[in-house]
């Protein structure tokens, strides 16, 4: 009985539908067809690579997107996916651009090597931490844009308004207007004022209390998925949660903590020349991730004593600010690594600046 042949599928993602692609492992063309993005087209999408063979692995483009759902799919069926990046223009200009294409090549970097990584599994508890952060941030914005229309109000308000309202605090100024009676005479400008300065500040309030509970949901979620990270000096529910949601669900795909470092934009970047030997930052990588790292420093410089002793320290040998704020970051992700794997047996290591 002859043995089934081994064949790489490929898939491009789109909303309503996900162009798939189906190469042996000499590259040659086998197939091509499209699926609905619909439970039972994940299906057929699964059945239709199966029946060209043994499927080894399936490259993708948007893994984090379109194809998040088919990514969960294939990995609940023990199908190996690999995260596709997009062709650069020239191979785009080259090769030509259809879903068809798009779909071969995404097969055809996986063979060739080209595409290697491993995507996140998004079907854990980081994965609910990401959904409920997403609702967090839009209330912090929403927020801060309430108050700067407050202010703003404020400013061009009648002079009767202005002076009572422009020299209260923000907690002051939201619990007076929140309590306040504007009147009923909206043809006066300065009741008009005082109505939308008491809406703002009602809002402002409602978008403070779903902050609150975001933040209470997140501090369970994070202090039981890694309960070790909340306790580091100057780690809060909101970097914590940024910096979980970067590793993932499968933290192990991160192969070392040089690898998390450089995921966060906290590896050293080499800056040498001539007879300048030195690094620099680096302005790559996650930089939500970097900016949770750079929040975790900024606490640590003005609470930790021995990160103030390290600074001072550091600054006594000549080092600038943002080569002493580059090795801090370093540190830390190395710290926060140990914390965020699964993989890890030992504790991990004590920095100098922790």
């Amino acid at each position: 009985m002859a043995q089934p042949i081994e064949v790489i599928g490929g898939i491009d993602t789109r909303t309503d539908f996900h162009q798939a692609a189906v190469i042996d492992t000499v590259g040659r063309h086998l197939a091509t067809e499209a699926f609905p993005t619909t439970p039972a087209g994940y299906r057929r999408l699964l059945e239709w690579l199966r029946s060209h063979g043994q499927v080894l692995v399936v490259g993708m483009e948007g893994t984090g997107s379109f194809g998040a759902e088919l990514a969960r799919y294939l990995h609940a069926n023990q199908v190996s996916v690999i995260e596709v990046d997009r062709p650069d223009r020239r191979a785009r200009r080259a090769a030509g651009k259809s879903d068809p294409v798009d779909a071969y090549a995404a097969a055809t970097a996986v063979l060739s090597g080209r595409a290697k990584g491993t995507p996140k599994q998004r079907d854990g508890s980081v994965e609910a931490i990401r959904g409920l952060r997403v609702v967090r941030a839009s209330a912090v914005k929403a927020r801060t844009q309430t108050i700067n229309q407050m202010k703003s109000l404020i400013i061009t308000a009648p002079a009767a308004v202005r002076e009572a309202l422009r020299s209260l605090t923000t907690t002051e100024l939201i619990r007076r207007l929140a309590a306040s009676r504007p009147g009923a005479d909206l043809t006066d400008p300065a009741a008009a004022v005082k109505l939308a300065l008491k809406r703002l500040a009602k809002r402002y309030r409602h978008l403070s209390e779903e902050i609150a509970d975001a933040d209470a949901d997140l501090h369970v979620l994070i202090a039981r998925t890694a309960p070790g990270l909340l306790a580091l000096p100057g780690v809060g529910t909101e970097t914590a949660g940024q910096l979980l949601v970067t590793a993932g669900d499968n933290p192990d795909r991160l192969v070392s903590e040089a690898s998390f470092a450089h995921l966060c934009a906290a590896a050293p970047v080499p800056a040498s020349s001539g007879r300048t030997d030195r690094h620099r930052l680096n302005r790559g990588g996650d930089r939500q991730a970097n900016r949770a790292l750079h929040t975790i420093v900024l606490v640590r410089m003005r609470h930790d004593p021995r990160t103030r002793d390290y600074v001072a320290r550091r600054t006594l040998e000549g080092l600038k600010t943002k080569d002493i704020f580059r090795c801090l970051k370093r540190f830390v992700a190395r710290e926060v690594y140990h914390h965020v794997t699964s993989t890890f047996s030992s504790a991990p290591p004590t920095s100098p600046a922790t």
